[in-house]
């Protein structure tokens, strides 16, 4: 070590806002620590701060308007740097794509408000992992680096502590893993400072040291200071600088040193975490599609119809974003957090479902319904921009045997009832298969007719499935799916036993520190009922009742007469400790690869068998065995976050039985209660979804997407409208481009759309939005997010836009 070299000392108070305390505690903190870091600004004129997170300082701004202002002024000097440019450092692996956008989106705009700045470094220093396309949201966000700890060189392995990190799309950020910590807890910093500096390697000659008080808060103290300006006087130290994350970095991209180029997922650490706490990541999940969903029919109704368009969305949101802060996304903050969790949740899905019944009203009450006797329409609402023909269900009242369903030119649609929600007549479900144009609605009407059609049923015994694709077969004893034939194709899709709930041993702690696969098999569900439950024209019904222990679990299957997969019903009723469930579905295929849904984007992994974090699809696809034909088979969820693939087993992690907030080596006492996560009852819902061909040539994102983002429906009335019977509002002719939003411009009325390819491969788009006589052409490189702004104005043109909608 010498004078040639440096290190930047970065002041910074780690600040969990919820995890072994709820966040009227990490409030608390984040004033304590903000104050302090004030107090030694006052007393060290040399000294400098990062801090991230627009909650926090908005906490203060609410809060502690004095402080808020000091903080202003420290900035303008150029001695607080406001880092990261989201709304709290989130999990980077669960959140949906979108979730990462509106860290952004309202962060951004909050600190350019507040502070004259943007974040220009994204700053996840204590996030478990990192998905593959967060270089490409970070970019167009504003920030061209990224400072980041977890996982560590433990845990995986990179060719240097500064590194070019790269998405599919080609997006490049400049990226830091922290040395050895982000916070420091003794008073004299001589130990960390001497461990960092030995990472020196030239010509890399300078890196980052991150000191101070974390994780409760804290921040740098007195004696941290005074020991670097003591340190620094040392002949054969480095150069010990006080400085900021941006000083650092600018210093680096102005350099022509040779840094290596990364392009991965930056995974694994706390791999228990992709599974920990089944509700959360439900509510999760939920809200988000909720939101989005809400925010499209919000800005057509108020263009169609002049419905205002709510002006809550932000707060909905922001209580989201609070919620997928690292520890409480992961499943690893204390039990009580997660009623305040559910709180939050509640809120933006309260506000999401009112503004979306208030658009789908709007929009039913404008389509003109002329009276016909007896006749009760029902209006269902496709908020995708593709054609999506899906099973739907409204419940209903009375279902008369002579009604027959029709659509909006009078043609039959085969329908059936189903079990209701409910025991009190005369209400029933009414089901069946709509057929809906894009981004649009369509009507149906229940008519009482003398000659009723009369349509085929699904075929269905107790034990078999079958349409004109598939024959799918159940062993009566174990109540496995034991045979998924492809007619078509004459291949058996299986390779084995599937849908095959196993249980395994874990005694790892509420992150599973340390643990990358989880193998052992304990034991298994046993079928203590097989039988058909539902026969009829759109879909007959298999339910397998199995038990485990004190568990009881019920997996209800259902094939449809005109769709290509099977969809399953889940209720779980868990009383198991130190276990984990996983389904597991064994694919008949060689040659084979294993890819897996990340936000906005997808990778391909290993077929290692280690538990590996995914969104809503994993596919192992290949060449088959028996046959020589490309096909694969894909698993859809709306729930779930944890998979592994086992050379050609699929698994699904269903949920984990830890301890909440077990942090080893902490080891259990034999005479003290704990409290088990993921105990009671629990409702999810996954597809099984064969194919020929690739998971692209499938269509297996756009299913995905439609399992997780339901049709919305509406027991209409008559009345006089201008909009038809049927409509389409927006659609996109490219197969593999997805348009995720459509919501109202943060700066006026004009309309935000975002799409993004989803193949890895190029494509040319039309985005057509008839009613508004637009239409945006678009050419999309491999995997890119294009955000639009469509004015209001017809005679002033379509604008691409950043992710902050600038």
């Amino acid at each position: 070590m010498s004078k040639q070299q440096t290190l930047y000392m970065i002041g910074n108070a780690h600040i969990d806002p919820v995890w072994l305390w709820q966040w009227q505690e990490g409030f608390h903190e984040v004033k304590a620590s903000f104050r302090s870091a004030l107090d030694r600004m006052n007393e060290y004129p040399d000294f400098k701060f990062v801090s991230s997170s627009a909650a926090f300082y908005e906490w203060v701004e609410q809060s502690d308007p004095a402080m808020f202002a000091e903080i202003q002024q420290r900035v303008r000097e150029g001695r607080w740097q406001i880092v990261g440019g989201w709304w709290i450092q989130p999990d980077c692996n669960i959140p949906g794509g979108e979730s990462y956008v509106r860290h952004a989106l309202y962060a951004q705009r909050y600190f350019q408000e507040k502070f004259g700045v943007m974040a220009k470094v994204g700053y996840n220093v204590d996030s478990f992992g990192h998905h593959g396309m967060m270089p490409q949201l970070l970019k167009l966000a504003g920030m061209d680096s990224y400072v980041f700890m977890r996982p560590g060189p433990h845990e995986k392995g990179l060719p240097g502590r500064v590194f070019w990190w790269e998405s599919d799309d080609g997006s490049r950020v400049l990226t830091f893993r922290i040395p050895f910590e982000y916070c420091t807890w003794g008073k004299d910093l001589e130990v960390h400072i001497r461990r960092v500096a030995g990472e020196l390697r030239t010509p890399f000659d300078e890196l980052m040291c991150f000191y101070g008080v974390g994780n409760h808060g804290g921040g740098p103290t007195k004696e941290n200071i005074e020991s670097i300006q003591r340190l620094d006087q040392e002949a054969e130290m480095p150069r010990l600088v006080f400085s900021n994350v941006n000083e650092y970095f600018a210093r680096m991209q102005a350099s022509d040193l040779p840094f290596p180029v990364v392009h991965d997922d930056l995974q694994h650490h706390a791999s228990g975490c992709y599974a920990a706490h089944s509700g959360i990541k439900q509510w999760n999940r939920k809200a988000e599609n909720l939101l989005m969903t809400a925010e499209k029919f919000s800005a057509l109704a108020s263009r169609l119809t002049g419905q205002p368009y709510p002006t809550n969305f932000a707060q909905a949101w922001k209580g989201v974003l609070f919620n997928q802060f690292h520890d409480i996304m992961a499943g690893t903050s204390l039990e009580p957090a997660y009623e305040d969790a559910s709180f939050l949740y509640g809120e933006a899905m309260a506000i999401g479902g009112r503004a979306l019944n208030l658009a789908v009203q709007a929009l039913a009450w404008n389509i003109n319904i002329p009276y016909e006797e007896g006749a009760r329409p029902i209006v269902v609402f496709n908020p995708h921009a593709w054609q999506v023909k899906t099973n739907f269900e409204i419940e209903f009242g009375r279902v008369r045997d002579t009604d027959v369903l029709i659509d909006e030119d009078g043609n039959d649609v085969p329908f059936q009832t189903v079990q209701s929600v409910t025991t009190s007549d005369p209400r029933t479900r009414l089901c069946f298969l709509a057929d809906l144009p894009p981004m649009g609605y369509r009507t149906y009407r229940l008519v009482a007719r003398e000659a009723r059609p009369s349509f085929p049923a699904v075929e269905a015994t107790d034990t078999t499935l079958e349409n004109t694709r598939y024959r799918v077969e159940f062993d009566p004893e174990t109540g496995f799916l034991k045979s998924l034939f492809d007619k078509t194709l004459k291949i058996e899709v299986l390779a084995g036993d599937a849908a095959r709930p196993e249980v395994i041993e874990d005694d790892s702690d509420t992150w599973g520190h340390n643990v990358f696969a989880w193998q052992k098999v304990i034991g298994a569900f046993k079928a203590v009922s097989v039988r058909c439950v539902e026969r009829g024209p759109v879909k007959s019904v298999i339910r397998v009742v199995s038990e485990y222990g004190h568990s009881r679990l019920i997996q209800d299957f259902a094939l449809y007469q005109d769709l290509n997969q099977i969809d399953v019903a889940v209720t779980v009723d868990w009383r198991e400790q130190f276990r984990m469930l996983k389904l597991r579905f064994p694919v008949n295929v060689r040659f084979h690869k294993a890819t897996f849904e990340i936000p906005y984007g997808h990778i391909e992994r290993f077929v290692n068998g280690e538990e590996e974090p995914g969104q809503a699809w994993v596919d192992l696809s290949g060449s088959g065995r028996d046959v020589d034909v490309l096909h694969g088979l894909s698993i859809l969820n709306d729930a779930k976050y944890s998979f592994d693939v086992n050379i050609r087993d699929i698994g699904m992690t269903v949920l984990r039985s830890p301890i909440y907030a077990h942090h080893m080596p902490a080891v259990p006492q034999p005479d003290r209660e704990y409290s088990f996560i993921d105990q009671g009852i629990q409702r999810f819902n996954y597809t099984i979804f064969p194919h020929d061909n690739s998971w692209e040539q499938a269509g297996t994102v756009r299913r995905a997407a439609e399992l997780n983002a339901r049709p919305v429906g509406l027991n209409a009335t008559y009345h006089d409208g201008k909009l038809p019977q049927r409509d389409s509002l927006l659609s996109v002719d490219a197969a593999n481009v997805i348009v995720s939003v459509v919501k109202q411009w943060e700066d006026g009325d004009d309309l935000i759309v975002r799409a993004y390819e989803t193949n890895r491969t190029t494509a040319h788009a039309r985005i057509h939005l008839p009613k508004f006589n637009r239409t945006i052409e678009a050419d999309f490189g491999p995997c890119e997010i294009k955000t639009f702004r469509v004015p209001r104005d017809e005679s002033q043109p379509v604008v691409e836009v950043n992710l902050l909608e600038m």
